[in-house]
């Protein structure tokens, strides 16, 4: 138990945000799931089942943006494609999902989804086999994202690509995954994506118990990757990360193999964002290639800049910040969201460049600029 002796004295540490984070968010699921399963609907605390999936998507959204976190914010590495990392997980657990409906899909076979089916597809693909088994789905989740971003990284950093040019390249590695996925002989339901989910382990996708239950799982593994990634980025490993992220040709001077940390962090990164994938899926009930698409990459990246990138909870406050005013400003005038998204971005940028979780920073160092400068000016006179 001294691992968890440790952690909570970490948390304790002045500065440290990490116990804070956990209680307020397990605090907050747990009286939002409360007020749905033990309140009448009558009730004015009542939290109905439809915010209760809204709140679940926005975590895995929270859990998405940790993971371009700790790769941009605490390495420097811009990636602009994670949103292939989440797509592919949520890939794996609808896969899974497809393979619950057995005979209740519209055309009754039970061994072929529906989509097949339609396309006179005789039998499941070879890469179908075993999916329809929880822990190999599970398995699948992590283990087809963490490969690609292995060889991805691998290749990459061991050439010594960095900047911009790595960007692009990531960019480049998500679209060329939509267009796979659009097709229809790739076996994952073209244009429309795997949907029509009826169960998972058993219990009914509709009921509220099992909304419940799934808005709960998505807010203990958002804990639980999050006091993770803490504790790797505040250990030694973490101090040569950001060191990497600050002079990458000073710590490889100093003789640390900087591609092996990149690499390996890169990869840390994808499996988180393969979990939110996973995790999306059956919240939401459905997967298709737009998830591939590079405008949500970037839109990432944009939750993390708000929020305040290199701090792990403002990435979290950013992802549902912007998901929230998302949810509400696209209800109002939906053609000109992405006008104010951009405009967000560019203001962040310009007059927020440590985000929201800085502002407070920000103030008090201009206070005290202010303060420096009055009492010079009374030295003077």
């Amino acid at each position: 138990m001294n691992w968890l002796t440790q952690l909570f004295a970490a948390g304790r540490t002045p500065g440290n945000r990490v116990l804070p984070f956990v209680i307020v968010l397990l605090g907050v699921t747990t009286l939002a799931s409360m007020a749905n399963l033990m309140l009448p609907e009558s009730s004015p605390l009542h939290v109905s089942t439809y915010t209760i999936t809204l709140l679940g998507k926005y975590l895995s959204y929270a859990m998405l943006a940790l993971a371009v976190d700790v790769i941009w914010g605490y390495c420097g590495i811009l990636s602009l494609g994670h949103g292939a990392f989440f797509a592919l997980g949520g890939y794996a657990m609808g896969m899974y999902l497809m393979r619950q409906i057995g005979d209740r899909g519209v055309y009754g076979n039970p061994d072929l989804p529906d989509f097949m089916v339609f396309l006179n597809w005789d039998s499941l693909p070879w890469y179908w086999m075993g999916m329809d088994q929880f822990w190999f789905a599970m398995l699948m989740v992590l283990a087809v994202p963490g490969l690609l971003a292995f060889v991805f990284g691998w290749l990459a950093f061991r050439s010594r690509v960095t900047g911009v040019y790595l960007s692009i390249m990531t960019q480049a590695l998500t679209y060329a995954l939509m267009l796979a996925f659009f097709r229809n002989e790739m076996g994952f339901g073209g244009n429309n994506g795997l949907t029509d989910f009826k169960e998972i382990l058993g219990f009914d996708l509709q009921s509220d118990t099992t909304r419940v239950a799934l808005f709960v799982t998505t807010a203990l593994v958002l804990c639980a990757v999050y006091v993770i990634s803490h504790l790797i980025l505040k250990s030694r490993m973490g101090k040569v990360i950001v060191a990497i992220r600050d002079g990458e040709a000073r710590a490889r001077f100093l003789g640390y193999r900087t591609d092996r940390y990149k690499v390996w962090l890169f990869v840390f990164s994808a499996l988180i964002a393969a979990m939110a994938g996973a995790l999306y899926v059956p919240q939401v009930g459905i997967i298709n290639p737009g998830e591939f698409s590079p405008l949500n990459s970037i839109e990432v990246v944009v939750w993390v800049a708000v929020g305040g990138r290199g701090t792990l909870y403002g990435a979290v406050i950013g992802a549902l910040l912007v998901n929230y005013a998302k949810t509400r400003f696209t209800a109002i005038m939906p053609e000109g969201w992405l006008f104010a998204l951009g405009a967000l971005f560019v203001l962040v940028t310009l007059y927020l460049p440590k985000g929201l979780v800085g502002l407070r920073g920000q103030l008090a160092a201009r206070s005290n600029n202010k303060a420096g400068k009055a009492v010079k000016q009374e030295v003077h006179s």
